[in-house]
């Protein structure tokens, strides 16, 4: 069938790019291997919104609870997606496995399923900021003993073998899993890396309103470092209302920290020597954000807030673990793209997988976009908050491209 736009994937990307070339009168198709939100479904049973609720702004469908400064639990941000989804009656083909993508010699692109073929001269990728799993270096030299559970594989604690627990990722997610598992009563060992961490609320507003404010999520992907998107995001958590998440809270609740994974021998793992370097790597991103807190209040007339300096990180450190007590290692290390791995145009990506882009299309393939990816466009661009955005600049785009009628 030949239509204006393909779109893969019916999570927040997806469906804001089909409300935008709604709105557009661009005929087209959203595919999705699952349901709406199947990312999210996918997510562990405790999983909730990092971000205020308030910061759900998809377009036209802002977040219509009445709790806007609670945190969305897994299951109510897939019922809000399904909502926005039937609010426009989004052209979602569920389950619909794509088999093979096909370059045309007249420019179009033949999307194969097994539901049959699509072709189009606009193919808009909303696959979500996470893609493939990244395994740790080392971890063919565990014990086959030991479960290893990379971290889309997690559902909770209770289905988990007894036993203590090594997380391998000192990321959001793992510091999240971390805290949930030491609540539950397990012993838990967590082998840190970077990873910048800020308190839930500062001042009278929380953390994410002094992201919006000081133009940190506005931020243009062209002025951060490259480096920066292979970073792990800001430490937090949504659990309870929000309330701080980092290194020292997790060694204040239990947990035993150490560095990096380097490897197994027998059943002792080893680790590098490295964690004081990620506590004051840490330490320095929140300085960074401190000083641009206050220069905001400075800006809005409003008080500084405090932010006190980090008390001093003083831990034993041990570079090896015992373990036979161990029933689990989870994987929490992050995730990379993947779109090399099933797309025909290998060319169009960079080492790290990720699209060579302008403003979300393609620099090497034309008629190919890209929404909702980390640093996109701007800091945002993978965030329910600004995800809306870019969805709106593809959308003008596919709309020239198509010759259909705007707003």
């Amino acid at each position: 069938m030949n239509i204006d736009a393909i779109i893969v994937g019916a999570g927040q990307a997806g469906l804001a790019a089909s409300y935008e070339l709604t709105q557009r009168n661009v005929e087209h198709v959203v595919l999705e291997r699952g349901d709406i939100g199947e990312s999210w479904r996918r997510r562990w049973d405790s999983f909730c919104l990092v971000t205020p609720n308030w910061s759900v702004q998809l377009p036209g469908f802002p977040y219509d609870g009445d709790d806007p400064d609670g945190f969305m639990p897994r299951d109510e941000i897939v019922a809000y997606l399904e909502r926005y989804a039937a609010s426009f009656e989004a052209p979602v083909r569920a389950r619909t496995i794509i088999t093979g993508v096909e370059p045309l010699e007249d420019g179009l692109i033949r999307v194969h399923t097994d539901k049959g073929a699509w072709t189009s001269g606009a193919l808009i990728l909303a696959t979500g900021a996470f893609q493939r799993p990244l395994t740790p270096k080392g971890v063919e030299t565990l014990p086959n003993s030991v479960l290893q559970l990379p971290l889309s594989d997690f559902t909770n604690e209770r289905a988990l073998p007894e036993g203590d627990v090594l997380v391998i990722g000192g990321g959001q997610s793992g510091c999240q899993i971390a805290e949930e598992l030491l609540e539950a009563g397990r012993a838990v060992t967590l082998a840190c890396g970077r990873a910048p961490w800020a308190p839930r609320r500062i001042g009278a507003h929380d953390l994410f309103w002094w992201f919006v404010e000081s133009g940190f999520a506005d931020a243009m992907a062209d002025t951060i470092p490259d480096e920066a998107r292979l970073f792990a995001n800001v430490l937090a958590t949504g659990h309870d209302r929000g309330h701080d998440l980092n290194l020292r809270t997790l060694k204040d609740k239990g947990a035993r920290l150490v560095g990096h994974f380097l490897g197994a021998e027998g059943m002792r793992a080893k680790f590098a020597p490295d964690l004081a370097e990620s506590i004051a790597w840490g330490d320095a991103r929140y300085d960074q954000f401190r000083d641009l807190v206050h220069t905001t209040a400075d800006k809005l007339g409003l008080s500084r807030p405090a932010l006190p300096d980090p008390e001093p990180f003083t831990a034993e450190t041990p570079t090896e673990i015992d373990l036979n007590p161990v029933g689990t290692v989870m994987f929490t290390g992050g995730f990379r793209p993947d779109y090399a791995s099933w797309l025909p145009w290998p060319d169009a990506f960079d080492a790290d997988g990720f699209p060579l882009q302008s403003d979300g299309a393609s620099a090497v393939v034309g008629g190919l976009y890209f929404v909702g990816l980390h640093f996109l466009r701007k800091r945002k661009s993978a965030l329910l908050y600004g995800v809306g955005e870019d969805a709106a600049i593809v959308a003008d785009k596919v709309a020239a491209r198509s010759g259909s009628g705007s707003h």
